[in-house]
């Protein structure tokens, strides 16, 4: 018996979405605007808030990092998923399905990390305003999203170790339209009790604490809006967090309910769409539209880039 999943199972096949018979070429050219749109929406949140002078504050720093997850998030799946979907599956190596499962790892575990650090900057601004600006200085924003990044990298890497040392025999079809943790473990030959108890492990730094932090945050934040005696402050105050709290509720109640819920496997790759395609899309368009300073930072941007080509066009004209 070989002990090397290299040495066995070599290749993967994702099945994706069987049967979509005449809706292939239109879920394919929707996911393939849903891929553009995702990426243009967080390049330029990316874009306007590093070139507005206004956008540069905590929350915003963040938002950039939320991006930046996004991005990579949505790459990821995405462009494997297109050919899936357009070929009726699709044949992986071994080392590119783990490949793109670590991948998918880190993203979704920096990104429950990086909601988290943005709940606890609402309730800085929101509950202690006076403080804010000492708390909330740019240098610990830094050290803490790098503190994000380090704990996403020591999990994923002992993810990786664990993953590695499983035997992988067969069969080799996957039953989803990417490489998540059941589906790849479910292909072991391997005792993986202690891998699925490795994994309830990883969820409590990763999931459960980040949730009970924004819960806390939110309840405290809800109290001090509730304080509030006029009703414009209230509702001023409130759109101060508005955009983050649905993206949490969005991207959290996803993860969570796909989890911990006994979901048919349709159901479940059903409930994957929302944290891996849904929601890198919503989230630019959730704060951009909620966001009165974002609106006009683009505004600004756009009539600059416009007045750019405008001279530029004189000056052709005028040689």
């Amino acid at each position: 018996m070989q002990s090397s999943n290299s040495n066995t199972v070599t290749e993967v096949f994702l099945l994706g979405f069987q049967n979509l018979h005449i809706w292939t070429i239109i879920c394919f050219l929707l996911l393939l605007n849903i891929y553009c749109v995702t990426i243009c929406g967080n390049l330029l949140i990316i874009v306007v808030v590093s070139s507005s002078r206004s956008l540069h504050s905590p929350m915003y720093f963040f938002l950039t990092q939320l991006s930046t997850l996004d991005i990579m998030l949505t790459s990821t799946i995405v462009p494997n998923m297109l050919r899936v979907v357009l070929y009726k599956g699709r044949t992986l190596s071994f080392t590119e399905c783990l490949t793109q499962f670590y991948f998918f790892a880190a993203s979704e575990s920096l990104e429950c990390l990086l909601l988290t650090v943005m709940s606890y900057d609402r309730y800085q601004a929101i509950c202690n305003p006076l403080r804010y600006t000492s708390i909330m200085d740019f240098t610990s924003c830094k050290k803490v999203v790098l503190l994000c990044w380090l704990i996403m990298l020591t999990i994923v890497f002992t993810l990786s170790i664990t993953m590695r040392s499983l035997w992988f025999c067969g069969p080799n079809i996957i039953d989803h339209f990417f490489c998540d943790f059941d589906p790849i473990v479910e292909l072991s030959c391997s005792d993986t009790f202690f891998m699925k108890i490795e994994r309830m492990v990883v969820a409590v730094p990763l999931v459960i604490c980040p949730f009970l932090v924004i819960l806390v945050s939110y309840i405290y934040i809800i109290i001090t809006i509730a304080n509030i005696s006029s009703v414009t402050g209230r509702q001023k105050t409130f759109s101060t967090c508005s955009s983050h709290l649905s993206v949490v509720c969005l991207y959290f109640g996803s993860i969570i309910s796909i989890y911990l819920i006994p979901y048919t496997v349709k159901a479940k790759k059903i409930l994957s769409l929302f944290y891996t395609v849904v929601s890198p899309l919503l989230n630019p368009l959730i704060y951009s539209l909620n966001n009165r300073d974002i609106k006009t930072a683009v505004s600004k941007l756009f009539n600059k880039m416009g007045a750019i080509d405008l001279v530029c066009m004189t000056k052709h004209l005028n040689i």
